[in-house]
């Protein structure tokens, strides 16, 4: 029989980084085994159900690269089948009513084995375990019997999924025996913590796939450091391709200790994709963050963007980055870094070496990055300044920051005008 997994996220909320991981090793097993990645969407609860959510979560998973085989099947449109199967097992004497609810009888002194295929065998006592309940009185199912009942329809072989599903496994097993169903193979995949060591949670600077993708990450650097948080290749690189890992990928080889979500390490991660992408897909993708983050592109034209694009595209981690770093070269009321304007721009001594600057600038012709340098250099030595105490003071009038690409490269590409005009304000 082919492998047949699932994902079965619930639309009450947004795509949780740790339900993503789950997501992305499900799909590469199914892949991996020429087997069907099924979705199916867990909406019993219809209070706290939106459409809103699960547009989102589709639309992350399909920004992952994570497309499905089929589904997505939806819990809320199958209530008589749960309550069919839910009567099956109290004709078989199996479960007992309690008002409108339909409760499992569980049998004691019976030792229940899960052959985890990360953790090995995992034992566990009925003597631990309460009746449960299949059907609640408002005629809705219980979660883990919908979910042995889904799973069994649709003929799902593996479940991989946290390790905070483990307490659910011995339950299930039960109603897969009494509906006459062999369960699937389990793997619990160990939880994703924060930096710190605690559960994941928005301190840890947000925990919602929608959040990395708003800020500027790529799906490419979030699947990679996704999928080191549990799994390791065995040459132990560390950028690594969905498509050039299928082959490669085997759910028991997750490691089965606690991983630790490190946003550093993935922004590091991001930036290095970020370098490796041509000339041509990094300029789609930050004109488009551009336009996205409402700056004006008019008046710049492509070769000039290219070029701004080029200076720092090695300096940047994220795609927001860019915004933040080159807000100055698309509008006048860009941000200012008020600590370095103390620092370089009020002080009267900077002042005037602005204005001395600033009349050498006026006389130059061609300003390109050569001649603008050499003049820097020929006003240093005339005048007896470090080259910082000059340059330093000009990157702040005429762009707000403290740091940044090549400054001669950056007035050339501001043009004599902008950068005359910059100078003038800030002296």
């Amino acid at each position: 029989m082919s492998v047949r997994v699932r994902f079965a996220p619930s639309p009450t909320g947004f795509l949780h980084l740790g339900s993503a991981r789950t997501a992305l090793f499900n799909w590469l097993y199914a892949r991996h085994t020429g087997g069907k990645f099924v979705l199916r969407v867990e909406d019993t609860d219809k209070q706290r159900s939106k459409k809103e959510f699960l547009d989102d979560i589709l639309n992350d998973l399909k920004w992952m690269g994570i497309d499905w085989d089929e589904g997505p099947f939806f819990q809320s449109e199958r209530f008589d089948l749960y309550k069919q199967m839910a009567e099956d097992i109290l004709a078989k004497g199996l479960a007992y009513r309690e008002g409108e609810a339909i409760i499992f009888r569980v049998e004691k002194g019976r030792k229940i084995k899960v052959d985890d295929l990360v953790h090995g065998e995992i034992v566990v006592s009925t003597d631990e375990i309460k009746d449960q309940v299949l059907m609640k009185s408002d005629g809705s199912p219980a979660y883990n019997f919908a979910c042995v009942v889904d799973d069994a329809d649709l003929k799902i072989t593996h479940i991989i999924r946290g390790d905070d599903h483990i307490s659910n496994t011995p339950k299930q097993i039960m109603f897969y025996e009494a509906l006459g169903v062999k369960p699937p193979k389990f793997a619990h995949i160990p939880l994703m913590m924060g930096k710190d060591g605690a559960k994941l949670s928005k301190r840890h600077c947000g925990v919602a796939v929608s959040e990395y993708k708003n800020q500027g990450f790529l799906p490419e650097a979030l699947d990679n450091y996704l999928l080191l948080l549990g799994w390791q290749p065995e040459d132990g690189r560390e950028m690594i391709s969905l498509k050039g890992i299928v082959e490669e990928f085997d759910v028991v080889n997750i490691n089965k200790v606690q991983v630790r979500f490190d946003r550093d390490k993935l922004k590091w991660l991001n930036g290095e994709y970020i370098r490796a992408k041509s000339a041509g897909d990094i300029y789609l993708l930050l004109k488009r963050q551009l336009e996205n983050s409402g700056i004006e592109l008019e008046g710049v034209d492509e070769e000039k963007l290219k070029k701004i694009i080029g200076l720092y595209q090695v300096r940047i981690k994220t795609l927001t980055e860019f915004i933040e770093l080159t807000d100055y070269f698309f509008k006048d009321d860009y941000e200012v870094d008020e600590k370095g304007k103390r620092k370089y721009i009020d002080k009267e001594e900077n002042k005037e070496n602005l204005k001395l600057v600033l009349s050498e600038l006026k006389n130059i012709d061609n300003f390109s990055r050569e001649k603008i340098e050499e003049v820097y250099r020929t006003l240093a030595d005339k005048n007896s300044l470090k080259p910082a105490n000059i340059i330093h003071p000009t990157r702040m009038a005429i762009s707000g920051k403290t740091k940044g690409a090549g400054l001669f490269e950056v007035m050339e590409l501001l043009g004599k005008e902008t950068v005359l005009k910059r100078i003038e304000k800030a002296i």
